[in-house]
């Protein structure tokens, strides 16, 4: 599952808005109430994943039934895109016409509406360059590097387990599209394109073995009923 919304434009963006935290509380409240039940649980090592699953534990717990305790995995990380953000976009500023436009937009924006609009496009030009290997940064993780280290916690994680159990990892958009991309061996290009599609506290399913990846279902959000709360930034 992606973890809940984050504080877009805050200080700290790794802290869960309120809207985040009631869209935690609301799966935990919804998966319990449907007795799905977890036999090991992992998430990323940011603080809102950490706290998108503590939410959803205290759901649980509430409801009366057990939640495993949840093991920290760092390869579930998502990728560098602050790095990027802060270091690649004064680079394309300076030679790119189409990321200055996109950019001055972003920054005349005046409602936060508009401003989430704005700076998702800003944000999916910058990061495709940086992804696609056009925009090049020293001592940032490539998207190469991203898929591998992502993959390597697949291999990790759930081989460490049993036959037949039902696992939770909580992450972000970009590892649950290379999760996507081992299922379904779509693209990179279009591995980037689904991160971004991917809403805040939504999961998919994935039955796997040691020889099978396969895709269930994907970006699921059955527990969200009000429009304000699905959001992808």
């Amino acid at each position: 599952m992606r973890h809940a919304q984050a504080s877009f434009l805050a200080e700290n963006y790794d802290v869960l808005s309120p809207i985040g935290e009631a869209q935690s509380r609301l799966l935990g409240k919804y998966w319990a109430a449907r007795n799905l039940r977890f036999d090991r649980v992992c998430a990323g090592p940011r603080v809102r994943h950490i706290d998108t699953v503590k939410l959803v534990r205290e759901a649980y717990e509430l409801g009366g039934l057990g939640f495993p305790e949840v093991q920290i995995v760092p390869e579930f990380d998502e990728y560098p895109a602050e790095a990027v953000m802060k270091r690649g976009l004064p680079l394309l500023l300076e030679v790119d016409p189409q990321v200055r436009e996109l950019h001055a937009a972003f920054l005349c924006s005046a409602h936060p509406d508009e401003q989430r609009t704005r700076f998702q496009r800003l944000f999916e030009v910058v990061v495709a360059e940086w992804a696609h290997g056009v925009l090049r940064l020293d001592d940032v993780e490539t998207w190469r590097e991203f898929c591998s280290r992502v993959n390597a916690g697949f291999d990790q994680f759930l081989c460490a387990g049993n036959r037949g159990e039902r696992t939770a990892i909580v992450t972000s958009g970009g590892p649950t599209a290379v999760a996507l991309q081992r299922a379904l061996e779509i693209s990179p290009k279009q591995t980037l394109l689904s991160s971004w599609m991917v809403r805040n506290s939504s999961w998919s399913e994935f039955l796997y073995s040691a020889k099978r990846f396969s895709l269930s279902s994907f970006n699921a959000h059955g527990h969200i009923t009000e429009p304000s709360h699905l959001t992808y930034r």
